[in-house]
This record gives structure tokens, C-alpha cells and sequence, in this order.
């Protein structure tokens, strides 16, 4: 009976115990549930806040600066093609774009289908920043990076406008986008891109948007053609103050574009926005005193190429520089892409209309180059201790030379399609008339 009762006792005990302690059981499931990483609403905030400039820069930042360096007859063309590829980028990337640049799985070159019209988002869902546990609601990132294939397809334009037909530049912007912005977005940016593991610095887009962008522009003019006239016939620009007015715009704009790419409101971006700041201003500057050296009196157009110079050969470095790497950056840049404009493209002969290869092609090569160097810590930059130039210059190099293959394969591929099904350029009296009236019915000018 004893025995009975100390077995009894001991049973009760147990069970006591247990019941007790289902409490604190619970209490641990629901902090483990509650430790699930939510968003920081000052993070949301200022993703918001860029996603919002970046959009600024093409609507109307570039639409200005690009409008103003063309003849008065194309100014509502030029307007309008780079408005309407920026939407149709923005409807292609909730379609299918997204998911081949960030879905899920996939493999080093381009991702998943599985977020294809961005199926399981939520206003729930998150995306990862680059702070461990720190994340920011999906479709801001969502949002955010669609800005960046909108404004990329539209800098393509640059070089075309002025005789490239409103159906082509549709068609075009549609295959190019699908086969070279998102493989090129995914092996940059994706956590599981080919570049993206190997190491390769890009802040805000010097290989993705800018190289891409140049090169796939200078490829897209050489096959179209030369514009009728050139270059015997004088083309300037119809409104300098338009695109002062631009450039202030795309400066204003690309603070969203750099600083926002931190993913998160902290010194990362503090950083990337001081170096906006200073490798811009550094930009303008030094493209007026080449200007100078060259016999030239500093213009307004070259202090608004120097500008677009100095923040293209930042981008990649934004958050990767000191400020006075930047610095740095922006004037090496400004002064290359100068010499580019200025005697290069007269010396080889091709077309490229507002010089969207000498400007983003050359600059996004030297930032996206250089910031395998200004990264040191040596030099202020916010790498390790245990950093190594070479090694890094190795890597930015890879993928600056794959940018460049890529892009022109495959702006190449675009270009034919969009003439087997349009034809791609406008009859020359349409091209004599001006593209606002030929191809809108519209005059910039009345």
C-alpha cells in the first residue's frame, strides 16, 4: 500500500509538473512566432521615398534632359518614347520580369517562374536587406527594382531617338528586357547570381543599368543608321534650359536611386548620399575644365554631362567609396567620357544621338572598374582590412566584359526583331518632318 501510494504520488507530481509547465511552452512558441523579422517602418518609409525619386528620374527628369538635346520637330517623340517604355518596363516586370530576376529558385543565371505575375505576394511578404533579420515589405522591393528596369530600357533611347519608329522602340524594349536587363539584374544582384556570389561590387547599377544601358545603345544605333544629315548638318540641342532643368531633376532623382539601393535608412545609406553629393559636383566641375584645356569655353552642356557623368561613375561605388574616392571617380569619369564624346565618336563615325554610350557606356565601365580600387580601406572605402585591389579588379573586370557580350548579343537579337515586325525606322520624309508630327500628330511647338 506504500508503495501504491508513493508510485501514485510520484504520478501526480509528474503530471502536476507537466501541466505547469504547458504555460511556458505555449509562452515560447509565440515569442519564437513574434521574433519573425517585420518590417521597420522608417526602412518602408524611405524605400518608399526612393522608389518614388527614381520614378522622378525618368518622369519627368529624363524625359527633360533627353527632350532638350534634340531638335524642337522631335521633342514630344523623344518625351513619349521614353514615358511609354517605362510603363510598358513596369507592366513587363509585374508580369514576368521580377520572378527571373529575383523568384525564387532558379539557378546563377536567371531565376525562378515562380512569382511569375507575382503570384504568392502579399502585403505580408518580406524581402531581405542586407542587414541579417532586417527586412522591407516585398512589394516595395518590388516597386523599387521596377524603377530601375524602367528608367534602364529607357536610357537605351538615347542613342536612337530622332529616327527610330514608336512600334519598334514598344517591341524592342519588350525582348530586351527579357533577355538582357533580367539575366543581367539576376547575376549582379540575386543572392544566388552568378556575380553576385563571386563578389562583384555594384551599389546601384553601374554594370546592370549603365553598361548595360550604353553598350546595348551604341549596338541598337550602329545597326539602325545615322540620322539624315549627319554629321554634315548641324544638330544642336533645341533647349538647353530644358535640360538643365533635367539634369537637376535626374540629380535630385538618383539620390533614390544610390542611397535608396542600401535597402534600409542607415550610414550604408548616409554614405551612398554624401558620395552622390561630392563624385556629381566633382563631375560637373572637371567636364568644363577639360572644356577649357581644350581651347573650349565651359558650356552649359558639358557642366550637364558632367553632372550625368560624375553620378553614372558613382552608382556602383555609392556605398562602396569614401567621399573623397568619389571624388575622385567622378572626375576621372567626366574627363574620359569627354574625350568620348568629343573626339571619339566624330573619329569612328557612328550616330549615337545624345550620347548614351559615351556618357553611360564609358562611365559605368570606369565606376563599375574603379570601385574594385576606391573600396580599399587604404583609400577610405568601407572594406575589410584583409581586402585585396587585385583580386576585386579581377572580379569587376568579369563582369564588365560579360556585361558587355551580353548586352550586345542581345540588344542585337531585339534590334531584329522589332524590325522583322515593324521595320524599325521611319521613312525619311517623316524623318525630314519631325517624329512629333510623323509618328504622334503633335507638336512640341505652337
Amino acid at each position: 500500500m506504500t508503495l501504491t501510494k508513493k508510485i501514485c504520488g510520484v504520478a501526480g507530481a509528474t503530471a502536476l509538473s507537466l501541466f505547469a509547465a504547458m504555460p511556458a511552452w505555449a509562452q515560447g512558441a509565440a515569442a519564437a512566432a513574434a521574433a519573425a523579422p517585420t518590417p521597420n517602418k522608417g526602412d518602408t518609409a524611405w524605400m518608399m521615398t526612393s522608389t518614388v525619386l527614381v520614378l522622378f528620374m525618368i518622369f519627368p527628369g529624363l524625359q527633360l534632359f533627353y527632350g532638350g538635346l534634340t531638335r524642337s520637330k522631335n521633342m514630344l517623340s523623344t518625351m513619349t518614347q521614353i514615358g511609354a517604355v517605362a510603363a510598358l518596363a513596369m507592366l513587363v516586370w509585374v508580369m514576368w520580369g521580377y520572378t527571373m530576376a529575383f523568384g525564387d529558385g532558379g539557378n546563377a543565371v536567371i531565376s525562378g517562374f515562380g512569382k511569375a505575375f507575382l503570384a504568392g505576394i502579399t502585403p505580408d511578404s518580406t524581402a531581405a536587406t542586407f542587414t541579417k533579420g532586417v527586412v522591407i515589405p516585398e512589394y516595395v522591393f518590388v516597386c523599387f527594382q521596377m524603377t530601375f528596369a524602367a528608367i534602364t530600357v529607357a536610357l537605351v533611347l538615347g542613342s536612337v531617338v530622332e529616327r527610330m519608329k514608336f512600334s519598334a522602340v514598344m517591341v524592342f524594349a519588350i525582348v530586351w528586357l527579357t533577355i538582357v536587363y533580367f539575366p543581367i539584374a539576376h547575376m549582379v544582384w540575386a543572392s544566388n547570381g552568378y556575380f553576385f556570389g563571386l563578389g562583384a561590387l555594384d551599389f546601384a547599377g553601374g554594370t546592370v543599368v549603365h553598361i548595360n544601358a550604353g553598350v546595348s545603345a551604341l549596338v541598337a544605333a550602329l545597326i539602325l543608321g545615322k540620322r539624315v544629315g549627319y554629321p554634315k548638318e548641324p544638330m544642336p540641342p533645341h533647349s538647353l534650359t530644358l535640360t538643365m532643368v533635367g539634369t537637376g531633376m535626374l540629380w535630385v532623382g538618383w539620390f533614390g536611386f544610390n542611397a535608396g539601393s542600401a535597402l534600409e535608412a542607415n550610414g550604408s545609406a548616409a554614405l551612398a548620399m554624401i558620395n552622390t553629393f561630392v563624385a556629381t559636383a566633382s563631375g560637373g566641375i572637371f567636364w568644363m575644365l577639360a572644356e577649357r584645356l581644350n581651347g573650349h569655353k565651359g558650356s552649359a552642356l558639358g557642366f550637364c554631362s558632367g553632372i550625368v557623368a560624375g553620378l553614372v561613375a558613382v552608382t556602383p561605388a555609392a556605398g562602396n567609396s569614401g567621399p573623397f574616392g568619389a571624388i575622385v571617380l567622378g572626375a576621372i569619369a567626366s574627363v574620359v567620357c569627354f574625350y568620348a564624346v568629343s573626339f571619339l565618336k566624330p573619329k569612328l563615325g557612328y550616330d549615337d544621338s545624345l550620347d548614351a554610350f559615351g556618357v553611360h557606356g564609358i562611365g559605368g565601365m570606369i565606376g563599375a572598374i574603379g570601385t574594385g580600387i576606391v573600396y580599399a580601406p587604404s583609400l577610405g572605402g568601407p572594406g575589410k582590412p584583409d581586402f585585396v585591389i587585385g583580386h576585386q579588379l579581377v572580379i569587376q573586370i568579369e563582369a564588365v566584359l560579360t556585361t558587355i557580350v551580353w548586352a550586345s548579343i542581345g540588344t542585337a537579337i531585339a534590334i531584329f526583331i522589332a524590325k522583322a515586325l515593324t521595320g524599325l525606322r521611319v521613312k525619311p520624309e517623316v524623318e525630314m518632318e519631325g517624329l512629333d508630327l510623323g509618328e504622334h500628330g503633335e507638336r512640341a511647338y505652337n
